[in-house]
């Protein structure tokens, strides 16, 4: 069934009405009429059932009608990914999204050199990718910001998962040895990190750095890798124990 993400309050009988790119999707690609039912979300209510209960000239008004899921949280781990091309950065973005993370905060290193950044584009693909995999929320993209910045600001309670190009422990052991909570996972630019960074980053006490194997990986591949090892770790992959 069509999933649409609505950024209006969810209750019985409630009016949504749509943007209008969302409205044309509905009535000119899937062709939906009134009385047609459809799956919508806001990320703090849960999914509903919607019906089409109006097609005007431009747009069309839903109607809520039953709670079909509850809300629920997604597993609080962030992506920390560095501003690479657009194809990698949009790439990464969609599964990450598809990936389960609560955030996506983009940051600028030393070696970073991708400019002129969509922010809507990504805010687009994000929601998109969270309606396609069936998650209930869809994850903010930040502004980007200074990796040294972020780190003078940073909340010791939430560890960081920071993956080193230069080699370190095996990812899947250390992860497995982890306890739950609050994480971030650090994914650096084209190049890698600055020596610098890589100094700072291995002497933070709660940077746990990890390698992913023995082949130098693109940004983009090694965000899906990093955040799968996670998942099957530490997020809700893992099932809770009995």
């Amino acid at each position: 069934m069509i999933r649409l993400h609505i950024p209006q309050p969810l209750a019985p009988g409630a009016a949504i009405a749509p943007a209008l790119d969302q409205s044309r999707y509905l009535t000119q690609v899937m062709r939906l009429k009134a009385g047609d039912d459809l799956l919508v979300f806001n990320g703090a209510d849960g999914e509903w059932r919607a019906t089409v209960a109006e097609v005007l000239k431009k747009g069309v008004i839903l109607r809520a009608e039953e709670q079909v899921r509850a809300q629920t949280a997604s597993p609080d781990v962030d992506l920390l990914m560095a501003v690479v091309k657009k194809a990698p950065l949009e790439f990464a973005v969609e599964k990450a999204t598809e990936l389960g993370v609560g955030r996506i905060r983009l940051i600028r290193t030393r070696r970073t050199t991708a400019d002129h950044i969509r922010l809507d584009r990504l805010d687009a693909i994000a929601e998109e990718s969270a309606e396609q995999c069936g998650r209930l929320d869809v994850p903010p993209v930040d502004d980007p910001m200074k990796l040294d910045a972020l780190l003078d600001g940073w909340d010791g309670s939430r560890r960081l998962l920071f993956c080193d190009e230069t080699g370190g422990p095996d990812a899947a052991k250390t992860l497995a040895a982890q306890p739950r909570g609050p994480w971030s996972v650090l994914i650096g630019p084209e190049g890698g990190f600055a020596p610098e960074e890589r100094e700072r980053l291995l002497a933070l006490p709660f940077a746990v750095s990890v390698s992913l194997g023995p082949r130098i990986l693109r940004a983009d591949t090694a965000a899906v890798a990093a955040l799968t090892l996670w998942q099957s770790s530490l997020g809700d992959w893992r099932a809770e124990p009995s």
